[in-house]
């Protein structure tokens, strides 16, 4: 019975297919298309014409360009030319900056324009989604608006079209995407064997070998800024006063902006060296510079050609600018390394400066031992009666909870000390902080009048001094590295107190530092049921090091050695001793704020500007 159904609707499909007879079917006939070459009605017209380069050599191509379609236009039965639309220097691989194209756009959309005709596909556009979006656009307008290519001889609003200009526009993007891959390789063939690009540099001209040779009168501005940079003018200042002076940009402009003295603070160039490709280009579609993190090649040349500035002064203006960003403006930064005293060398920090290294910590620690970190062997002296605790182990601070310890608490951005804490240091508003890489310590003291590292740790609540939060931004990561921690955790410490002759220190391990972890924890009584997220309780978890599973601590002698507060005598106890500067290499060379005074002063005066 289904199979007779089935054949019976297939009949009747049948039967309605043949179709009706042609004497009683009346056809209404289309309007015939248009000749494009022979318009019946005016259209009006426009020619897109692009150079890519702006190069005086291009003018001839766009005059070329410009006259050919006004003859063409011309030569047209009612065609009638509303305007030339030119793009001069601009890649047609993005519509940025493509200001002639995107105004002949809206001209068609406000139904000013029926033809656009340009010499080519590539002409118009060599981005594949750019052209082919854009001709859908224009066709789908009412009324149409057709693109006509003459190389190519395509126009858009014949219905076959859209095929080859797909075909031919993919060609297009693809020649270009070949030819930013062979200037990509030119350049790195260039860098590779030290041939560099000079653009227009402030103090400088070129020679006829194309070489950077100084223009000493310019050079007089580049020597003006960095010596006051160095003095501890901030850039806005210094970028007024050269306003003020009518000193020169290298463009002519007698207007200066901090961030133009920033280009010329950050330039390399000025202390002889070169850096090549800071930047680079990933996307050959959208041309975005992007900042150059390792992801290509750089090429670096010390002395490439003369100096304006000295490298000592270049590297330590650098420093001074990272240390700007978190607020340290107007000094030089310093880190101290204790050369005497209980806290030999222990180096100085501040969670505010940025500008030194992991290896700059070490560097300073060992400049005081003949480039050893310090380091003393721990002699057992035993009185008599009293027990030998060799063998036994101290039990470490995480371990034992008890009233009164002094707490620190770390992330990369925060130090947080508990109250105990505040109370072992009861004199205290300033602090500072101290490491001995190496051995992972680090120490907290009452901070030296006048100390540049002093560290506000606590404030007044209620009458009482209460703990405040640290911001370490800019120190913290490298405290990470330092002590070998993950930087996606936070740790907490426990203190030990170790007091002399009314000097107090702090003392924390980073080796028995806990990681803090976010637990989340499930309150339900039926196991194995979703839970909603309010009964979601958070709490912070503590993880301990996998290589204590098999012990309580470190050896009592070798514990009691880590901080070495059993002098006999008790002679270098010293717990406040100031630091010495540590100089890295060059930076001994570093001009000083009065030498940079003085040279100021020497600059104006050669200038012709007065000392009032």
């Amino acid at each position: 019975m289904k199979a007779n159904d089935e054949k019976l609707v297939k009949q009747r499909i049948r039967e309605r297919y043949k179709g009706v007879s042609e004497d009683i079917l009346d056809v209404i006939p289309a309007k015939p298309r248009e000749d494009f070459y022979k318009p019946e009605t005016i259209k009006r017209v426009a020619v897109y014409a692009r150079v890519s380069t702006d190069d005086a050599n291009q003018t001839s191509s766009y005059e070329l360009q410009k006259n050919h379609y006004e003859d063409m236009v011309r030569r047209k039965e009612n065609w009638q030319l509303v305007d030339i639309y030119a793009d001069e220097g601009i890649s047609g691989t993005s519509l940025q900056h493509r200001d002639s194209f995107i105004r002949m756009i809206n001209d068609c959309k406000a139904g000013k324009i029926d033809i656009i005709v340009t010499k080519s596909v590539s002409r118009f556009a060599r981005n594949i989604m750019d052209c082919i979006g854009y001709v859908r656009q224009l066709k789908a307008a009412d009324p149409p608006v057709g693109v006509f290519f003459e190389t190519e001889n395509i126009f858009t609003l014949d219905e076959n079209s859209e095929m080859s200009l797909s075909f031919i526009a993919t060609l297009a993007q693809e020649e270009s995407h070949s030819k930013s891959e062979i200037m990509n390789a030119s350049i790195e063939m260039r860098f590779r064997r030290g041939i560099f690009l000079t653009p227009p540099l402030l103090g400088y001209d070129k020679d006829e070998n194309g070489d950077l040779v100084i223009n000493e009168e310019e050079a007089k501005t580049v020597r003006l800024i960095f010596f006051s940079y160095l003095y501890g003018y901030s850039a806005q200042k210094i970028a007024d006063a050269l306003t003020e002076l009518e000193r020169l940009t290298k463009r002519g402009n007698e207007v200066w902006s901090a961030g133009s003295v920033l280009q010329i603070l950050t330039n390399e160039r000025y202390c002889g060296d070169v850096l090549a490709r800071k930047t680079f280009t990933p996307n050959y579609l959208n041309h975005k510079s992007k900042k150059n993190k390792h992801d290509r090649n750089q090429y670096r040349q010390q002395d490439h050609h003369e100096a304006i500035i000295s490298r000592d002064d270049y590297f330590a203006v650098q420093k001074m600018i990272r240390n700007a960003k978190y607020g340290n403006k107007g000094y030089f930064p310093e880190i101290r390394v204790i050369q005497d005293g209980i806290l030999h060398g222990y180096v100085t920090v501040h969670p505010k400066w940025a500008g030194f290294t992991v290896d700059d910590y070490y560097e300073a620690s060992a400049q005081i031992n003949n480039g050893q970190i310090p380091s003393r062997p721990l002699e057992i002296q035993l009185k008599k009666g009293s027990f030998d605790l060799s063998g036994y182990q101290l039990v470490r601070t995480p371990f034992i909870s008890m009233y009164g310890q002094p707490i620190l608490s770390v992330s990369t951005t925060i130090l947080s000390f508990n109250k105990s804490c505040i109370s072992k240091l009861p004199d205290a508003d300033h602090i500072e902080l101290l490491v001995l890489p190496g051995k992972g310590m680090l120490a907290v003291r009452k901070a030296p009048a006048g100390s540049h590292n002093a560290i506000l740790w606590r404030k007044a609540n209620n009458g009482e001094h209460v703990p405040r939060l640290i911001s370490g931004t800019a120190f913290l990561p490298t405290l990470y590295s330092l002590f070998g921690w993950n930087s996606d955790h936070q740790y907490k410490l426990s203190g030990t107190v170790h007091s002399k002759d009314g000097e107090t220190v702090l003392l924390f391990n980073s080796r028995e530092a806990v990681l803090l972890y976010e637990d989340i924890s499930i309150e339900s009584a039926d196991q194995g049921v979703e839970v909603s997220p309010r009964k979601k309780r958070r709490r912070k978890g503590k993880a301990f090091p996998s290589d204590w599973a098999n012990s309580f601590g470190e050896e009592y002698y070798t514990s009691q050695g880590t901080f070495r507060a059993l002098e006999p005598d008790g002679s270098d106890w010293q717990a406040y001793k100031q630091g010495s500067v540590y100089s890295k290499g060059s930076d001994i060379n570093v001009t000083t704020p009065q030498k940079a005074a003085e040279n100021i002063k020497q600059i104006l005066t050669d200038m012709g500007v007065s000392d009032d």
